[in-house]
């Protein structure tokens, strides 16, 4: 995705690195709406699913949806990978450790669900949605991203 967006300038994304556990999934379950959407950000984004996987159902996930699924302990393991993505990267993610992944992403869209989301995030995230349905529209509709983004 490419898009300008006006008083903010060119916002370039290649890839997405989505939190796990309270992001994508609640009690480790993903929704067939939320499954059907990473299916499609995937047709265009290089995904990665980033997460301790709390409760063991990450990686059959990822392997079902044909996405890259790395393990991380804590937010300094989600800011390297980041980090280890260059440029054009959009995170995603509700918990206090995502913080310092969305520092380092170009675009950071903390999520409100139904586990809730940390305050030291939903501050640090350049979009707060209710829902990892929206959040992931937001790249397949980069239009509502300049609405929201605009200045």
């Amino acid at each position: 995705m490419e898009v300008e967006i006006p008083g903010r300038g060119r916002l370039v994304i290649e890839h997405v690195v989505l939190d796990f556990n309270g992001t994508l999934a609640l009690d480790g379950m993903v929704s067939a709406a939320t499954e059907q959407l990473i299916h499609k950000v995937s047709q265009q984004y290089h995904v990665i699913v980033a997460t301790a996987d709390t409760f063991g159902t990450a990686s059959r996930y990822a392997e079902q949806w044909g996405v890259r699924r790395e393990i991380v302990q804590n937010g300094q393991d989600k800011e390297k990978l980041v980090a280890s993505l260059g440029a054009g990267v959009c995170a995603i993610g509700n918990g206090a450790n995502d913080r310092p992944m969305f520092q380092m992403a170009d675009l950071a869209i903390a999520v409100m669900g139904g586990e809730g989301a940390a305050w030291e995030s939903m501050s640090a995230a350049d979009v707060v949605t209710g829902r990892i349905e929206d959040a992931l529209a937001l790249l397949l509709n980069p239009k509502r991203l300049v609405a929201t983004l605009r200045r």
